[in-house]
């Protein structure tokens, strides 16, 4: 097994690294602060290449893999996790629409993507279903060669910039008295009649992502914002949740290694009892333990990743990776926030916000409950969910 990466994929590390650096990390805190989405700083760094790593070149994408996107998504999210996840969010949905949409439907919509012009959201769950989709509401029926549309989804990532395109949206198909419900995805671009965004969130985390409640009312869809076929949408949307597993939890590595630099470097720096912090070995342990935890849940991810481009990815695989590493995010940002001591529960420290932002990760792209369901049941285990 070669741990070392090819000199592209250091080259790419290093320029999203960079542009991290010197661009993102220093208005990380007023971003945070303002709570909107910073739509010139995203097409700077859709500028650099980053939303088109994954995508074919006939989109106007490098042909590039989730390995290659997930070490670039890690330098994001290292600076500011709540614009890695706006970001992966649309890569996310974006490659659902390549792998399942129309050549209309790609031709349309994937170039704006690729590039950084626009972003899109996947809209899966509802106010009372997330993981369980059997517990959709959210309905389409047939009316003659249209579909109309009608129900609400909640928590939507992306949905409601100056930029944003078009939202997948999983809706039940099947008719009313069947008791097994059939799913179908839909393309829906902003702006279409009866497709209504709502008042946006005010969140613990992630407070420069841009998350919103979706309304359906009568809106009116054709064959042609149908992606895949009719009745087969579950699975559509399964698949990419699965991906966007790898990009979450990749977020949550970036932001544990943010955890460590910033302890390792308030721990350098705060005197107290006649010398700096990092010279006591308590604080010396929290920091060793940062590391390991950093290291070892990278391991796992860039593992899932490589694994995911050679179309060997288990749901185990994902699983173990979607919940270690976004479990060990909220370790080390506890333990970084530790190591500051006061400082830590104050707002304009890092580590304050790194706790608020990570705690989501737990939770969305299917829970860590949820996740230790699905690793049980690959391991055979009578897993009833």
């Amino acid at each position: 097994m070669d741990f070392l990466l090819s000199d592209d994929q250091r080259n790419l590390q290093e320029a999203i690294g960079k542009f991290a650096r010197e661009k993102i990390a220093p208005v990380a805190e007023k971003l945070d602060k303002e709570a909107k989405f910073p739509t010139a700083l995203f097409h700077e760094l859709a500028g650099t290449g980053i939303t088109s790593i994954p995508f074919a070149e006939e989109w106007g994408g490098m042909g590039l893999g989730t390995f290659e996107t997930a070490l670039a998504l890690e330098q994001v999210a290292r600076a500011d996790q709540s614009l890695a996840v706006g970001t992966m969010v649309s890569i996310a949905t974006g490659l659902t629409l390549q792998r399942f949409g129309s050549d209309a439907q790609k031709k349309k919509f994937l170039p704006d993507i690729v590039s950084g012009k626009k972003i899109c959201s996947i809209a899966g769950t509802e106010p009372q279903a997330g993981s369980d989709t059997a517990g959709f509401t959210t309905r389409a029926r047939k009316h003659g060669d249209t579909w109309i549309l009608n129900g609400e989804k909640a928590w939507i990532t992306n949905s409601g910039t100056d930029i944003s395109s078009f939202a997948l949206v999983l809706a039940v198909t099947s008719p009313p008295e069947e008791k097994k419900k059939s799913f179908t995805l839909f393309l829906i671009p902003k702006g279409t009649k009866g497709y209504t965004v709502g008042k946006s969130y005010n969140k613990m985390g992630w407070k420069s992502s841009d998350t919103h409640p979706l309304y359906f009312e009568d809106c009116e869809l054709g064959p042609e914002n149908i992606v895949g076929e009719v009745d087969k949408g579950r699975l559509l949307l399964h698949k990419g949740y699965q991906q966007a597993r790898v990009f979450l939890s990749i977020c949550s590595v970036g932001l544990a290694q943010a955890s460590l630099d910033v302890a390792v470097s308030y721990a350098t720096e705060r005197k107290a009892f006649g010398a700096t912090i990092g010279k006591l070995q308590l604080i010396q342990k929290m920091v060793a333990d940062i590391c390991v935890k950093v290291e070892t849940a990278r391991m796992i991810v860039y593992k899932a990743a490589w694994l995911a481009d050679k179309g060997l990815a288990s749901g185990k695989d994902l699983g173990i990776a979607k919940y270690y590493a976004t479990e060990i995010g909220n370790e080390c940002a506890n333990l970084a926030l530790q190591v500051h001591g006061g400082f830590g529960f104050m707002d304009e420290c890092p580590a304050s916000r790194y706790v608020r932002d990570n705690r989501v990760c737990t939770i969305g792209d299917g829970s860590s409950q949820i996740q230790t369901l699905l690793i049980a049941r690959e391991l055979g285990l009578d897993v009833q969910f």
